[in-house]
């Protein structure tokens, strides 16, 4: 099974399903240059966010931790100033000034 992002109005594919181990994010390189973190949560839920944290500006977000707020809402923290931003949304929970684009995910 492949993971593939919805770029623009095509898909691609960025990794196979085996490599997301659930609660851990794989970063992937986009055609245009950019990167994505792509997660599986423990209940098989796939997501991806651009991969760069933009308070530090470095490509960390797929290594972040996943977590989820009292109201089901499921996140990254960044693994450097802990920043957390919605996986379905990439709106940063603790600045609403703050997004990253997120991306439609699905497995084929």
């Amino acid at each position: 099974m492949t993971i593939e992002l919805l770029l623009g109005e095509e898909w691609f594919a960025v990794c196979d399903r085996d490599l997301l181990t659930p609660g851990r994010g794989v970063a992937a390189l986009l055609p245009d240059g950019n990167q994505a973190a792509v997660f599986a949560d423990r209940h098989g839920t796939l997501y991806a966010v651009e991969n760069r944290d933009p308070f530090t500006g470095a490509y960390v977000l797929s290594r972040g931790l996943l977590g989820s707020t009292a109201d089901g809402r499921h996140f990254v923290a960044s693994p450097l100033l802990k920043q957390r931003f919605d996986l379905a949304t990439g709106q940063c929970l603790d600045d609403d000034s703050v997004s990253v684009p997120a991306f439609t995910v699905r497995a084929r």
